[in-house]
Parts: structure tokens; C-alpha cells; sequence
């Protein structure tokens, strides 16, 4: 029995008989509008995402099977949250804010890649992420959460495996997100004004030595680039 396994990355629900999934199923003389219709319908939870795909073709019988990755833990909470990337400091910037069911949901999309023993270890790994990212669960610092999980907070939730939000959930999430956003545009604005203050007075001097008055003054990277990019001679340096 000759099997023959295709190996492609495509974006959720939207594969295509265009390359690369096309030409690499021509061959195989299965139904490619088939196929393609199958594996939309597989992956039309990721939209938005990268997700790898296998299609194994029995050579024989035509036969196929699909198996479908799932993107890594950072896409799918940037999904949860609406957001497009996380916070360039996440001990200082909180970007988002997770319920307790979307945390549950991404862990039951990973469990498979996961290294926790049950479901309640793969929560507080992706938990983990969360912290790393600057995005909080149910209005705390993800370590935060963390530590409710091992004193046996959500212990229901977790327990009904529970991932679906009501409308009054949601939108108490969405008025959360939108503070968030405020929040950081404010404190965004706070540090422009701070780093313009630094280099206001430190006109003449030496960008090294600005960036580095900033670097003291607790500013951002992001923003020290932005206003003080660094200079070629000064990587030369390091």
C-alpha cells in the first residue's frame, strides 16, 4: 500500500488550488476542488492564521486524510484577544484581558502540543504565554492567575471544560479591551512627551548618551527608537 504525504502551510479556511497546495496534489489524481473544500472546512476555525496541514494519499485506493496543525499558542491568544501583537514590555504593559473559558479554549486547540499532564497544568501553560505577552485572564496579571489555578479558583469552569462566552460576557471582555487601549495610548503619550523633555534638554549632546538618559528614565525601547534612533556608529561599538 504506497502512501504519499504533502506537506503545506496555508491560511485557515482559505486553501486554494493555487500553488503550493495545487500543483503538489496534481499528481496524486485525487479531486483537488475536493480536497481544497476539505481542508477549508478543517481549518475554518484559524482564519487569519498560518496552520499547517498533511494530506496523506493512499496511491492505490485515492483515498486521503487530513491532519491539521494548529498554529502556535501566541496566534491563537492574539485571536482570542483581538489583538495584533502583544506588549513590547509585559511588565509594564497590559494589552488585553483573556476569560478564563478563552484560556480553556486555546488549551483544548493545543492540548495535543502541550507538555502538561491534564487539563488543568496545559491552562496555566498557556497562562504562561499570556504573561509573556502582557495579556491578563479575568482582570490579573496572568501569574497572577496562575497562582488562583493552584488554589483551585475556576475550578468549575475548568472541570465543564466550559469555552463559550455570553453576550454580557463579551462584551464586558470588549469594554475591558477598549480601557486596555486607552490606557496604553495614554501612557504611550506620557512617554513621548518625556523622551522629547530628555533630548529638549540634552540638545547637542551625544545620541548614545540621550538613548542612554532615556534608558534610565524607565523609557521603552520602542520608544527610544522612535525618537532616538540608534546610530550606525553605535552598533559598530557594541
Amino acid at each position: 500500500m504506497a502512501k504519499e504525504t504533502i506537506d503545506v502551510l496555508i491560511e485557515g479556511g482559505k486553501a486554494t488550488a493555487a500553488p503550493p497546495l495545487g500543483p503538489a496534489l496534481g499528481p496524486t489524481g485525487l479531486n483537488i476542488g475536493q480536497v481544497v473544500a476539505d481542508i477549508n472546512k478543517k481549518t475554518e476555525s484559524f482564519k487569519g492564521m498560518q496552520v499547517p496541514v498533511k494530506v496523506t494519499v493512499d496511491k492505490d485506493t485515492k483515498e486521503y486524510t487530513i491532519t491539521v496543525g494548529t498554529p502556535p499558542a501566541s496566534a491563537l491568544i492574539k485571536k482570542e484577544a483581538g489583538i495584533q501583537k502583544g506588549a513590547s514590555n509585559p511588565k509594564t504593559e497590559k494589552v488585553a484581558d483573556l476569560s478564563i473559558e478563552q484560556v480553556i479554549k486555546i488549551a483544548k486547540m493545543k492540548e495535543d502540543a502541550l507538555l502538561g499532564k491534564d487539563t488543568k497544568q496545559k491552562i496555566k501553560e498557556i497562562m504562561g504565554t499570556c504573561q509573556s505577552m502582557g495579556i491578563m485572564v479575568e482582570g490579573m496579571a496572568a501569574h497572577e492567575a496562575i497562582k488562583k489555578v493552584n488554589e483551585g479558583g475556576w475550578a468549575e469552569e475548568i472541570q465543564s471544560g466550559k469555552t463559550e462566552l455570553t453576550e454580557e460576557e463579551k462584551k464586558k471582555l470588549e469594554e475591558e479591551k477598549k480601557k486596555l487601549q486607552e490606557e496604553l495610548k495614554a501612557k504611550r503619550e506620557e512617554y513621548l512627551a518625556k523622551g522629547k523633555s530628555i533630548m529638549k534638554s540634552m540638545e547637542g549632546k551625544k545620541n548614545k548618551d540621550i538613548r542612554a538618559a532615556m534608558t534610565d528614565a524607565g523609557l521603552p525601547l520602542t520608544i527610544i527608537n522612535e525618537l532616538a534612533p540608534e546610530e550606525k556608529d553605535d552598533k559598530k561599538k557594541k
